[in-house]
């Protein structure tokens, strides 16, 4: 199955090696989608509000950033009313669940263990974008 976006997709981390795997992982799954990448969560917030006309389908958003973090930038984009719509999946490299449950409280869609192999990488982005794009993203996924 093919997904085909009008809308791109934005990935916040500061970590250079797993934004260039998220792209190399995203460029081989039947998606056509746009990827745009912040590398902090100042950065995220400024290319969010000059991308207010086609805002993007589905934010992978890392939880341990400099300047502005994954909780700080979660908690602005879901008290605007232009961004409060976009699903958020929280990436990090551990997660203890009651962090996790803090963080789906304040509006996030899921949060996501940063897999250690692409293949597992590529799954778990084409299955937020898949249950993103029918609108029922749960709040448990793996």
């Amino acid at each position: 199955m093919i997904i085909r976006h009008s809308k791109p997709i934005f990935l916040a981390d500061d970590d250079l090696d797993d934004c260039f795997l998220f792209e190399e992982a995203l460029s081989e799954l039947p998606v056509q989608a746009e990827l745009y990448t912040a590398h902090d969560g100042v950065e995220l917030m400024q290319m969010l509000v000059a991308s207010e006309d086609n805002l993007p389908f589905i934010l992978f958003l890392d939880l341990n950033m400099p300047r502005k973090n994954g909780f700080q930038c979660l908690q602005e984009i879901k008290s605007n009313r232009k961004f409060k719509e976009i699903d958020v999946i929280i990436l990090s490299t551990s997660f203890d669940q009651d962090i996790a449950n803090e963080l789906l409280e304040l509006g996030a869609s899921h949060c996501l263990r940063k897999p250690n192999d692409i293949k597992e990488l590529k799954r778990s982005i084409y299955d937020a974008i898949v249950l993103a794009d029918e609108s029922v993203l749960p709040r448990t996924l793996k």
